[in-house]
């Protein structure tokens, strides 16, 4: 842990390094400014950078609330575009600057540049503000748009042992609802309506209905409740509905509230699995449902899951499709341990709501956290599908990952895009 701090302190310092060279550029964007002015704009930048570097730092090392990590990180990155946008501008503007003055030294000139350098040099750095502000823009656009602007998916999903009566179902997916953070009633109402009129057999919700307490979801609950399908909803708790984040008067508090939550999934008609399974049959054939607790790998989440009770009298199912919210649940215990486990659907990462997600690529900077973090993974015979959420926590937006709803096509055989295993 001390060579970790040790490593992002020295980050810490060259991207402070980094703030020291390019505020030279921002203030040379003011040149017509008084100096008092410049120096100001100098200052506020530099102490800014410094607060958001620490702070970033302090996030990824010690455990802090969760909204508040996902806010620097999502800050620290953003600015990050910004800085890498505004940075050839700094750097070809003193590549010109250099070149002018060793022409003057040739030329044995003792003159200074002149005016119309300056004013180029104002130009290219009020330019390179305006075009790291694009990125800014685009959060902006997030906010305004993209917490609600919601996307269907659509994916076969293959399996070499579902049974007959299953080939060609459907099944829908939706995670990380956040109830807690939801402003807009009307657009959340869209949003089921829009999983509704895929007319999925059967529906998983991959957990935190909340972010920090049950009652957040009241004033929602009457629109899940719409949530139905003729198989049955089946649905899985995600590390923020167990009230861990919050402050309670007393154990006794929490549990109540809990247990308010487990009543919630029941009045809403979704079967909260708990550490247990489900046996889901068509025409006399059988596949099973397994929900097990939340279980993250990383320390600072917590680990209620438990799969031996989960995956107790399952044995003689020909498939098994697990609800986990955390996907580093997969790769930790399901790859090395559960191998009679088909599929693993998850939510959790939100793919920080911050990103680039197109048909055959995708970045954010959550993948350098989770190595599995939206879309549908496959290591031998086993299957990962990540959903990057319904809601929103933290950044009240999002931009480029927009919110999910997965319709799933059960498909019988092996995928044909991929080599047998």
């Amino acid at each position: 842990m001390q060579g970790q701090l040790f490593t992002l302190i020295i980050i810490g310092i060259g991207l402070f390094l980094l703030d020291l060279y390019l505020a030279m550029g921002i203030v040379a964007a003011f040149k017509r400014r008084t100096f008092h002015t410049r120096k100001g704009i100098r200052l506020a930048y530099l102490l800014f950078s410094l607060i958001l570097i620490a702070g970033t730092i302090i996030s990824i090392y010690v455990k802090i609330p969760v909204a508040v990590r996902a806010g620097f990180l999502m800050i620290f990155f953003v600015l990050a575009i910004v800085k890498i946008t505004f940075l050839p501008f700094v750097l070809f503007d003193d590549a010109r600057r250099l070149f002018v003055w060793i022409k003057k030294r040739t030329k044995k000139s003792t003159d200074q540049i002149n005016d119309d350098a300056i004013t180029r040099s104002e130009f290219l750095m009020k330019a390179g503000l305006i075009a790291g502000a694009v990125p800014l823009a685009a959060i902006g656009v997030g906010i305004v748009s993209g917490a609600y602007d919601y996307r269907v998916r659509h994916q076969t999903l293959y399996l070499p042992n579902l049974p007959k009566a299953f080939d060609g179902i459907k099944l829908g997916q939706i995670s990380d609802i956040h109830s807690g953070s939801f402003y807009n009633k009307k657009a959340v109402t869209g949003g089921v309506e829009m999983l509704l009129r895929e007319k999925p057999d059967f529906i998983f919700f991959t957990g935190d209905l909340v972010n920090r307490r049950t009652d957040e979801v009241y004033g929602y609950q009457d629109i899940f409740s719409k949530v139905k399908a003729p198989l049955g909803v089946f649905s899985s708790l995600g590390n923020h509905d167990y009230g861990d984040y919050a402050d309670w008067p007393s154990q006794a508090a929490k549990q109540k509230n809990l247990a308010d939550l487990v009543t919630t999934h029941k009045n809403m008609g979704w079967d909260l699995l708990l550490n247990e399974n489900r046996r889901l049959k068509v025409d006399d054939e059988e596949i099973g449902i397994l929900g097990c607790e939340n279980w993250g790998e990383l320390t600072r989440f917590p680990k209620y899951g438990r799969m031996e009770p989960t995956v107790k009298n399952t044995d003689d199912l020909a498939v098994k499709l697990l609800l986990s919210h955390d996907p580093s649940h997969w790769r930790a215990q399901i790859l090395p341990h559960y191998p009679q486990i088909d599929v693993m659907f998850s939510g959790h990462t939100h793919g920080m709501q911050f990103g680039v997600r197109a048909e055959h690529f995708q970045w954010s900077p959550v993948e350098y956290v989770y190595k599995e973090w939206a879309g549908l993974y496959h290591e031998g015979n086993q299957q990962l599908y990540v959903n990057v959420g319904y809601g929103f926590l933290g950044f009240p937006g999002r931009v480029g990952i927009l919110p999910e709803i997965t319709i799933f096509t059960l498909k019988s055989g092996h995928d044909p895009l991929l080599k047998k295993v």
